[in-house]
């Protein structure tokens, strides 16, 4: 065995290694909300016109929705509306209300939330496991139904509660304006030609076409709706059946595509197939139309960025029989 060090030279050696040791950073969770990449997606892609995917599932909430949701709250307590002791109230189909019971639990609210009652399994589980308070509305009835009982519950005794209200909230799409949109043109260099996105709330469509109109104004921005009222394209809206969101222009769109639940249905399991891509069935309906818009470049013979957004993960809907078809 060697001789042991001196007192001083062990002093030094302590002193060397504590300074090449790493610094531990405190990162919040809430930090996390954002800075998602951009994922090409090849099987949608024709040609000299490529797609792409916003991977917003690597959110820590799992959805697009942390970036308003965040963005709501954070205004709420800016405003004074929001302040310990007061209840989150709101309506949703499931990511706004994750997101919502997710950023709570970590800033110490409580939250309420009306969603159909025919929201998936693991959807109503994920609430119920960050201590969401579930109202369950009639499932016939869909989002809208959840947002004329989420009312009902909030005009009753208005001071119990921060009601959001995500669908005429300026908070929800300007997330979209300061953080999606210039994420976008960062990640294509700003070589984006084509947006492409589901109406739900309308808040991502909004807030990127507002941004790229004003940074980019030759990208053709697409949005994307469900065929018909009765679908199963859930987070969407058929806009023209629907309680149409305050934040809405219906001005905006270069164009609409119209998609069959079936057809997104066989995209999603196709995206998990081909691509190693688990993901919703707005993110299907999306890549979709993207697909589409595509097929269009590639028929003119052009060349062309598509990005459209991957709303969430498929992990959320496993108890969907679709995925057997």
């Amino acid at each position: 065995m060697g001789e042991l060090l001196p007192n001083d030279d062990r002093l030094k050696l302590v002193l060397t290694m504590s300074a090449l040791a790493p610094t531990l950073v405190r990162i919040d969770l809430l930090e996390r909300i954002g800075q998602t990449p951009l994922l090409e997606i090849r099987s949608a892609s024709r040609g000299r016109a490529r797609v792409f995917g916003k991977a917003e599932f690597f959110n820590p909430g799992g959805s697009v929705k942390d970036r308003p949701a965040l963005n709501m709250i954070r205004r709420g307590e800016e405003t004074g509306q929001l302040v310990p002791g007061k209840i989150l109230l709101d309506s949703t189909s499931g990511n706004t209300g994750i997101a919502y019971a997710m950023i709570c639990s970590a800033r110490g609210y409580r939250v309420k939330l009306c969603l159909p009652a025919n929201a998936s399994s693991e959807r109503k589980q994920i609430l119920r496991a960050y201590g969401a308070e579930l109202v369950l509305t009639d499932a016939a009835e869909g989002s809208d139904g959840a947002l004329r009982v989420c009312r009902r519950i909030y005009q009753e005794n208005p001071s119990a509660y921060f009601y959001p209200d995500q669908y005429s909230n300026p908070a929800n799409w300007q997330a979209h304006f300061h953080t999606t949109a210039p994420e976008i043109i960062e990640e294509t260099a700003g070589k984006v030609t084509h947006f492409v996105a589901a109406l739900g709330t309308t808040g991502t469509f909004t807030g990127v076409t507002r941004r790229l109109r004003q940074d980019l104004p030759h990208v053709k921005c697409i949005s994307v709706q469900p065929a018909s009222p009765l679908h199963g394209l859930e987070g969407t809206k058929h806009m023209p059946s629907a309680i149409k969101p305050e934040i809405y222009d219906p001005n905006l769109a270069d164009e609409n595509l119209w998609i069959e639940t079936e057809d997104a249905y066989a995209m999603a399991r196709r995206l998990a197939h081909e691509e190693g891509l688990l993901v919703g069935v707005s993110a299907a309906a999306n890549v979709l139309a993207a697909s589409r818009v595509a097929e269009g470049i590639a028929r003119e013979d052009g060349a062309g960025v598509v990005v459209t957004i991957l709303c969430d993960g498929g992990q959320k809907y496993l108890s969907e029989p679709f995925w057997n078809d």
